[in-house]
């Protein structure tokens, strides 16, 4: 069995899944995780620093995807429409690793600690995409709202498109976007 590289660190979330889905995260140990993934609970520490981690890798690179994506917009783009670029890039992370995705979502919605972990990261990009825009010489409060509003658009469209898997991420994504512009569209009389 791998003991360690992209492998074992694909085992060890694999098995964290299967564990946090059948036990539940609060009664699996990270000796159970390594276990299951047929490395010692060594090679767990090497890749993650503790087992809600195993559910949140790949938060650097969306961050680095997102705020690439706001930094690299074509000029002349409203915040909004830079945002919704941002995030469909983003999508594709989520839509290329579905079998993952899916499930570590349900497991984060049903185990407080893993939402705590969520709330947190999720503080941690907007903050991130947040500065983006800033640099692009959107105001600081004008580009915190839109940073919380995109990552707001973008975790609904995910749920929606578990719920909904018929239906691309990214057309969920589209339609939560235009829902927001239909919010924010002036009353017909």
């Amino acid at each position: 069995m791998p003991r360690s590289g992209a492998e074992a660190r694909r085992r060890l979330q694999q098995a964290a899944l299967e564990l946090y889905r059948e036990r539940g995260f609060d009664r699996t140990t990270t000796a159970e995780i390594a276990a299951r993934a047929g490395v010692n609970e060594r090679t767990f520490f090497r890749h993650f620093p503790d087992k809600r981690e195993v559910l949140f890798d790949g938060e650097a690179d969306l961050r680095a995807a997102l705020t690439r994506a706001v930094t690299e917009a074509p000029e002349g783009l409203q915040p909004f429409e830079v945002l919704l670029r941002a995030f469909r890039e983003a999508a594709h992370v989520l839509e290329e690793n579905r079998p993952f995705s899916e499930p570590r979502l349900a497991v984060i919605a049903v185990t407080p600690a893993l939402r705590e972990r969520d709330l947190a990261k999720a503080a941690s990009l907007t903050e991130a995409v947040a500065e983006a825009l800033v640099r692009r010489g959107v105001a600081g409060r004008l580009a915190d709202l839109a940073a919380q509003t995109g990552w707001a658009a973008f975790h609904h469209a995910a749920q929606a498109w578990i719920d909904d898997p018929a239906r691309s991420l990214d057309a969920h994504l589209l339609q939560a976007f235009d829902d927001l512009r239909a919010l924010s569209a002036p009353a017909r009389g």
